[in-house]
């Protein structure tokens, strides 16, 4: 096996999503229930359609299959190998939850992109396996194309896609509300916080966490972390942090073009919290090295990449990412076919301003 190149890390990580998958409540049985009744919540209706998406493997499997079981005249499902899985997971995982469906015929499993399938598409999604949308695929799309990011408008990443190329060529990107009560995800994301600290060793119950958020995370972090028993308390900032007996700080600060949690951060960590107490990399970039030198255990203890949340909202379930992806297919369905944004709705979307 080392002959593949994949390290240690790698190993235990793909075990560990071939145990998630094996898990009762990721059986496909179960995905297509969800995916039923998000569909029947959102209202979701890509009739007459073509979408361009990735095949992927758990939880992710179910965006083209929503896709198609929504009408959708015709998905394109684009993979490669990864640290989740092979390709022929994904094409096995997407077809074994299609094909009881009725929707196989309407989804189509690319290995190569190509001209003739950026020409078609009404929707694009910006997910891993397409990512990043380079200014060359988008200058393939249709004018009247639609991206869907799949997250939060605000939370867009200029990594995941040239926002430039898209304002040269007026295609909208389309970031979805993850607070609308059809999508509602903004509510699994303390029981998802609550993991990540129960799996670094933390009880929560009567543990005291110092709670870093400068966005709209924070409330339903700290009410999911407060439910529990912990005792909180929020900061805007690591500057605003005070000493105390602190047992953990949740790191949920949006990433920036330098980590969040630098040297001076760090320190500054280090100088308001007794021994052992850990940093817990929610969202927002920190440098480990930094920390480790200044006393403080990290969790999750590799980096989880640039711009990314440290852990994935498959990890309490797969409810969140099949609300999200049916959600983030609404909001770029609304859009496309020339429904007004309004701030109660499904869509939002990335300003162009200052992108040319």
């Amino acid at each position: 096996m080392t002959g593949s190149g994949a390290t240690v890390a790698q190993l235990r990580s793909d075990d560990a999503d071939a145990k998630a998958l094996r898990r009762p409540g990721f059986s496909p049985v179960r995905l297509r229930t969800l995916m039923k009744l998000a569909l029947a919540d959102t209202g979701l209706d890509m009739s007459g359609m073509t979408v361009l998406t990735e095949a992927a493997t758990g939880a992710y499997a179910v965006t083209p299959v929503l896709a198609a079981m929504a009408g959708a005249k015709h998905v394109y499902a684009f993979t490669k190998p990864g640290r989740h899985g092979t390709v022929s997971d994904a094409k096995r995982e997407t077809l074994e939850l299609a094909a009881p469906l009725g929707v196989a015929d309407r989804i189509e499993i690319l290995e190569k992109m190509n001209p003739e399938v950026l020409h078609s598409v009404d929707i694009i999604t910006n997910s891993g396996h397409l990512r990043p949308l380079t200014a060359e695929l988008i200058a393939q799309l249709r004018d009247d194309a639609v991206i869907a990011l799949m997250f939060e408008a605000w939370e867009f990443r200029r990594e995941d896609l040239d926002i430039e190329a898209c304002a040269r060529r007026n295609i909208p990107v389309v970031g979805v509300n993850e607070r609308h009560p059809a999508v509602d995800v903004f509510s699994f994301l303390g029981p998802l916080a609550v993991k990540q600290l129960h799996d670094c060793g933390l009880a929560v119950l009567g543990n005291r966490i110092g709670l870093l958020c400068d966005n709209d995370f924070l409330a339903p972090l700290h009410n999911g972390l407060a439910s529990l028993g912990a005792h909180v308390k929020t900061f805007n900032s690591v500057a605003a942090v005070h000493p105390g007996a602190w047992d953990a700080f949740v790191v949920a600060l949006q990433p920036a073009e330098t980590p969040r949690v630098g040297q001076a951060e760090a320190a500054h960590l280090a100088a308001c919290a007794p021994a052992g107490a850990v940093v817990v990399q929610f969202w927002g970039d920190i440098d480990r090295a930094v920390l480790a030198a200044n006393g403080l255990a990290v969790w999750p203890t590799q980096s989880v990449g640039q711009g990314h949340m440290g852990i994935l909202l498959s990890e309490i379930g797969p409810e969140p990412i099949v609300r999200l992806q049916t959600g983030g297919l609404r909001a770029a369905e609304w859009v496309r076919r020339g429904g007004v944004v309004t701030p109660d709705g499904f869509a939002q979307l990335v300003p162009w301003q200052g992108a040319t």
